[in-house]
């Protein structure tokens, strides 16, 4: 269902790129971005604010749409209320579009909305407009999925679409990834010199290994060839000796008998 919606963001991304490149004045690229940003199914824009063509509407009377799109890209209904004198009045669309995204922000943060957030962030008047809303135009067009939880007035985030990160984001998560990068650099720098040192001492324990294997076999060399030179009658003859001596020791001793 998610790779469906990516997908589908994709693909509305790469026809509205196309067609910003076809067009050449301010006033269609003016359109192209209201089109955009009133598209029921469309929820990405950072890609289209770095189209070469939107360049077209600076120094314009319809700079103004550069900075709608900024503000759907990254901003929220509470953004465009502080900021509506230098933007163009949005349409009901847009409204509807810029409060699906006020959702999604909030969800960033934390998987329990507070209705009475929620009322305020979206300008909402009344619990039953915040549910409808919420279930008609937010989960059921598959940006989240949660519970509402009348009783505790809030509603439970299961899942969100993710929104576009701001340059401040981005830089953040280049610098979070660079440390980790680092820090797996260095981890892997200890394990190789640990395999390192484990190989040395490998190497030295075959080492002394075949040393007393060495040394046994020189002993056993040396064994037979005592016996060699001294001849098998001597070898034989001392332990002929060795087993009386031993036959001697464990003999029984004879009890001494008391005199009459």
């Amino acid at each position: 269902m998610a790779m469906d919606a990516e997908r589908r963001q994709a693909e509305l991304i790469g026809q509205f790129s196309a067609q910003a490149a076809a067009l050449s004045s301010a006033p269609q690229l003016a359109a192209l971005v209201l089109e955009a940003t009133s598209h029921p199914a469309l929820f990405a824009f950072s890609e289209l604010l770095t189209l070469p063509a939107l360049s077209k509407l600076v120094g314009t009377q319809y700079a103004s749409s550069l900075d709608a799109l900024r503000l759907f890209a990254y901003g929220t209904l509470k953004d465009y209320k502080s900021n509506s004198g230098s933007l163009p009045a949005l349409l009901p669309d847009q409204i509807r579009k810029l409060k699906q995204l006020s959702v999604l922000t909030l969800a960033e943060s934390t998987k329990i909305l507070p209705y009475d957030q929620l009322m305020q962030e979206l300008d909402v008047s009344n619990v039953r407009e915040l549910e409808d809303f919420l279930i008609n135009e937010c989960m059921y067009s598959g940006i989240v999925r949660g519970k509402l939880d009348q009783l505790r007035r809030c509603f439970e985030v299961q899942f969100a679409a993710g929104r576009d990160l701001t340059p401040e984001q981005l830089n953040n998560m280049i610098d979070t990834l660079s440390d980790w990068l680092g820090t797996s650099d260095s981890l892997l720098h200890q394990i190789q010199e640990k395999i390192k040192w484990a190989d040395t001492m490998s190497e030295v324990n075959k080492k002394h290994q075949k040393e007393f294997e060495d040394r046994v076999e020189e002993a056993k060399k040396s064994i037979k060839a005592d016996i060699d030179i001294r001849g098998h009658d001597d070898f034989l003859s001392e332990s002929g000796g060795i087993m009386d001596f031993e036959e001697d020791r464990i003999r029984p001793k004879r009890r001494r008998q008391p005199p009459a």
